[in-house]
């Protein structure tokens, strides 16, 4: 199981997914039961890998054949401290994204339970391949299935969102392929071989404008997935209209594809353009903060209010990312995990309210902590997770993307403009709290002022079962980050370890070239001499 366990975490969802179009349409029970099931059986699973030695931030668990030999596309699958957290985050919040599904769908089960099990076998296949090709593909099968889920159970205006945020990705995603080809197309040139594997890859060195190109295009795709500012039009729309499962999904798994993808596959390809373009979209990230706070003040619909402060949020994690230094990416990566277990909160409580009233304009609600104040406690809650209360999990990851992004004023060229933008990303922080409480404040407290409000009924016990784990994260997270941490830093102290001696290679090259890294921090585990490389010139950053 040790050796197979990465297969095994896919071929869970295949094969249930398999099984229930084998089972009749008319056992709704049944294939409700079943899918909970295989995804309960699937998180399990993935619990194995917490336990493996992450003290050096080599591949665990790597299992590689030979798939199509002539090109050099395998089936090559691992993990490491940077993607171990989302393996997890995803097979934690699919069966609680179906289990909240079960009170609102109530047609065409069987598709439906397909769709979520072919879309968490494309989110973990996404997370855990090693070979580019192999990414694209599970890159590419997310699409179909998030589409069915909007397109089929979404609102009045789903075909819409769903075509939208179809087509939005499928570009991105075609140019970021053609970079693929062309950085495969050169490393056969050098080497006589074709291959897709990101180890052997990462020994391409580029000159700069292939670099800046194929990091454009790579860059494009994981935009529009984050979504970055101003690439995150389709983002309001598939959130409104999706149901309340896909939004969870949508918002908790999916947005973080685009981040992972910049830190797995851009940046240690393309070092040069990294280091030249990552204050942009760092300033860009800031731009988002700002118009995604704004935008979500002005909502009356609470679901898209909560869309947009994704938007907002993810520029935290796109400041810290590019920041280039320990404390912003650690942080960056554990405020991926943290908007998960928030955002996906906040959406399956959406979804309770709009299951009793059918409306989700705070215009109206009012009054909700009389009638429903286990509702109003959990949604409390999640709220200061949401706006950064120190003590929950979204104070670590924001402080920590801050303070990073601080640090490299004196670390990564461009001057006094990462402190300006840290004090710019800072007042994201206060409009979260404006935009969160004002909406808390106009749908919990005053009077009951609408009729139908009096005879809501409080949180049942299906909907308190799937809110209480995220509520129990946001408490472990934030009194307890050191958990979290201790399985990434080393992994992202090779990653920068190795980033800086590639940068140092393609800086000056002018012809594509292969070259023997020393410092192949994921395959060798990085000694202490690269982890002094890393080091260099981030100097103020933080142990």
């Amino acid at each position: 199981m040790n050796t197979h366990i990465l297969t095994a975490l896919l071929l869970v969802p295949a094969l249930s997914a398999i099984i229930v179009l084998a089972i009749p349409r008319s056992w709704d029970a049944a294939i409700r039961r079943f899918s909970i099931g295989a995804m309960l059986l699937e998180l399990i699973l993935s619990l194995r890998l917490i336990f493996a030695d992450y003290a050096t931030p080599n591949y665990k668990f790597v299992e590689h054949v030979a798939w199509i030999e002539s090109f050099g596309i395998s089936y090559k699958l691992g993990v490491d401290g940077l993607s171990l957290w989302l393996v997890i985050l995803t097979t934690a919040l699919s069966p609680i994204a179906l289990y909240a599904s079960w009170g609102p769908i109530k047609t065409r089960i069987k598709a439906y339970a397909f769709s979520f099990l072919l879309l968490e076998l494309g989110m973990l296949g996404a997370f855990l391949a090693l070979d580019l090709f192999l990414f694209y593909v599970f890159w590419e099968l997310m699409l179909v299935p998030m589409y069915l889920i909007i397109g089929i159970w979404g609102g009045k205006d789903r075909v819409y969102a769903a075509v939208k945020f179809f087509i939005y990705t499928m570009v991105g995603s075609l140019l970021m392929l053609v970079a693929i080809l062309y950085v495969v197309s050169s490393y056969e040139q050098l080497a006589g071989e074709y291959t897709f594997d990101l180890q052997r890859l990462s020994s391409l060195v580029l000159p700069a404008l292939p670099q800046y190109l194929c990091f454009s295009a790579f860059a494009l795709a994981f935009a529009i997935k984050v979504p970055m500012f101003p690439f995150h039009t389709w983002l309001p729309d598939a959130h409104v209209q999706a149901p309340t499962g896909g939004s969870v999904i949508l918002a908790a798994v999916l947005l973080k594809l685009g981040i992972y993808g910049f830190i797995r596959f851009a940046m240690p390809l393309f070092p040069v353009a990294s280091q030249a373009l990552g204050p942009a979209l760092a300033a860009l990230g800031v731009v988002g903060i700002i118009y995604g706070a704004y935008t979500a003040w002005v909502q009356r619909d609470l679901k898209k209010l909560i869309a947009y402060s994704s938007v907002s949020h993810m520029g935290f994690i796109l400041l810290g990312l590019f920041a280039m230094n320990r404390t912003g990416i650690s942080g960056a990566v554990l405020q991926m995990i943290n908007h998960g277990i928030s955002t996906g909160a906040l959406f399956l409580l959406v979804g309770v309210i709009y299951d009793r009233r059918h409306t989700r304009m705070l215009d109206d609600f009012g009054g909700l902590a009389k009638v429903m104040p286990w509702y109003t406690l959990f949604f409390v809650i999640i709220t200061m997770s949401s706006i950064g209360l120190p003590g929950t999990n979204g104070f670590i990851g924001e402080f920590m993307a801050l303070a990073g992004a601080f640090f490299s004023r004196t670390a990564i060229g461009f001057g006094d403009s990462w402190l300006l933008m840290t004090l710019l990303a800072t007042t994201g922080v206060i409009f979260a709290a404006v935009y969160m409480l004002h909406a808390v404040l106009r749908m919990f407290w005053g009077k009951v002022t609408i009729s139908e409000n009096e005879s809501l009924t409080d949180m049942n016990l299906r909907e308190t079962i799937a809110v209480m784990p995220l509520v129990v994260m946001v408490f472990w997270i934030g009194l307890y980050p050191k958990f979290f941490l201790d399985k990434m830093n080393p992994t992202v102290d090779a990653f920068l370890a190795d980033f800086t001696v590639r940068y140092e290679a393609g800086a000056g090259t002018s012809e594509p070239r292969l070259v023997e890294f020393e410092q192949l921090a994921f395959e060798l585990g990085g000694s202490s001499d690269s982890l002094a490389v890393a080091g260099s010139g981030l100097e103020g950053d933080t142990p």
